[in-house]
């Protein structure tokens, strides 16, 4: 099978006979969707399908047209031959797992213009015939043989999939009262909405009122049926957002459109939001070729933390993965190398963050390091490298050394990895929605319900993890 070979139509007879077998995969029917743009429900949705004549999912019926044009391209006759027509009759649905085998042979030759008539069917694994019909070409007339050319490996990318996972956990939840601060552009505000009709957020709109009604002007955003604080300008509405969420008016801010610092000014302060743990910042990181969601920390708030700093960003991140419903996320911190040195402070802070939480400073997760990236999330580094570790290679939970590493991996992995990023501030009074204005729908989302987990969580006496698996 590494070359391909026609028949000339010197050598063709009538009763040759050339056949592939096949067996029908979801791959296969998702990659001739996309191939073809052909997302007609009963190939490609699983509700959709159990409703339909069938009662599951099928082929697209040119599927098998494809598998009979590889047979004429690749067999008989084979390389050099063009192809004028083809009849099919399609008489029974292929569904997932059926094995057909193609068959075609050849009935007619014509010697003046060089065609052949071949009858063209393809069966079942029970015998059925599935596809018939009848196909016209022109044979070649010189021999051709070719190395079978390699095709490359194609993998499919799913964005979003986890995060709709996200979203899952939410359902049965009741949405929380969020002050969105300063939506005086038209994504900032069209984030808020969304949020409020995935039924994430009940929001309250502060900031400047002639700003948000042109926001909302230019977005065609119905506001009337939401609460609103009208304040002179961002700097005033941070501050009464604050204010709002100290007075338990609301349970939540969203940063709206203006700069995380502005916002971030007001809450981290004894008279903002500040309780004895120090604020930090998570992202969820989608990552469409990676089979888990990875949860950074921190890349946004704290640019060179202390040890002491980075124990509340350990705990931070911990409490917030157990509000998705993982009782014991893996917790990797970061370094240059798995080995400590007094020459690489990161290497020594990660191994004080372990043997903190050996001593119950730290508690909820299980925690190893250094480790470096690698190792951290891929278990075949692990091996490669010797290390034996409940959390190498199956890292969840990635502690940089400094906001500066950080910001640098979430963006590698952001233009480098297509990861979507949703993004949270914990340790704070209430949850802090920092979500981008650039930002996709999903992400904008993701970074809700992750406040609303994180509520939901903190109200639970017990501390327990939430109610579902969603790093599995």
């Amino acid at each position: 099978m590494d070359r391909i070979e026609n028949r000339t139509f010197g050598e063709v007879k009538v009763g040759d006979t050339a056949s592939i077998t096949r067996t029908l995969t979801h791959k296969d029917i998702e990659l001739f969707a996309i191939m073809s743009g052909d997302v007609n429900p009963a190939h490609v949705d699983e509700e959709f399908a159990k409703s339909d004549m069938f009662h599951k999912i099928i082929a697209h019926g040119m599927w098998g047209g494809a598998l009979i044009s590889t047979v004429l391209g690749t067999q008989l006759p084979g390389p050099g031959a063009i192809y004028l027509s083809q009849s099919l009759r399609f008489r029974r649905p292929v569904g997932l797992g059926d094995q057909i085998t193609v068959t075609v042979k050849v009935t007619e030759k014509d010697e003046e213009k060089h065609r052949i008539t071949l009858d063209c069917q393809a069966i079942n694994q029970n015998g059925d015939n599935v596809i018939s019909g009848t196909a016209e070409v022109i044979a070649p007339t010189e021999k051709i043989s070719r190395e079978r050319v390699t095709l490359p490996e194609v993998k499919f990318l799913e964005k979003g999939r986890q995060y709709r996972r996200l979203l899952d956990l939410t359902q049965g939840l009741y949405p929380i009262r969020t002050a969105v601060v300063h939506p005086a552009e038209k994504n900032s505000l069209l984030g808020a909405i969304e949020a409020a009709e995935a039924n994430l957020i009940i929001p309250v709109l502060v900031g400047p009122e002639a700003k948000i009604r042109r926001a909302a002007e230019l977005g065609q955003i119905d506001i009337s049926q939401y609460e609103t604080e009208y304040t002179e300008h961002s700097h005033q509405a941070a501050e009464r957002a604050v204010a709002m969420a100290r007075e338990r008016k609301v349970e939540a801010l969203m940063k709206g459109s203006l700069h995380a610092d502005e916002l971030m000014h007001f809450v981290d302060t004894p008279q903002g939001l500040r309780t004895a743990r120090r604020m930090s910042h998570v992202c969820a990181m989608e990552i469409p070729s990676f089979p888990r969601p990875l949860f950074i920390t921190d890349a946004v708030v704290n640019i060179c933390p202390s040890i002491e700093d980075k124990r509340d960003i350990v705990q931070n991140a911990i409490d917030l993965v157990r509000a998705l419903g993982s009782p014991g996320p893996k917790v990797a911190i970061l370094s240059a190398q798995e080995t400590v040195s007094s020459k690489l402070a990161s290497s020594f802070d990660a191994a004080v963050l372990c043997k903190m939480a050996d001593r119950g400073q730290i508690t909820g997760g299980i925690l190893d390091g250094p480790l470096g990236f690698d190792v951290a999330v891929s278990d075949v580094a692990a091996k490669m490298k010797g290390i034996v570790s409940e959390v190498a290679g199956n890292a969840s939970i990635l502690v940089v050394p400094d906001l500066e590493a950080g910001a640098i991996l979430v963006k590698q992995l952001e233009y480098m990895a297509d990861a979507l990023i949703a993004g949270l501030v914990v340790g704070a009074r209430v949850p802090v929605i920092v979500a981008s204005r650039s930002d996709n729908k999903l992400a904008r989302l993701g970074s809700c319900a992750l406040a609303l987990l994180s509520a939901s969580y903190k109200q639970r006496p017990d501390s327990s993890p939430g109610p579902a698996e969603f790093l599995n």
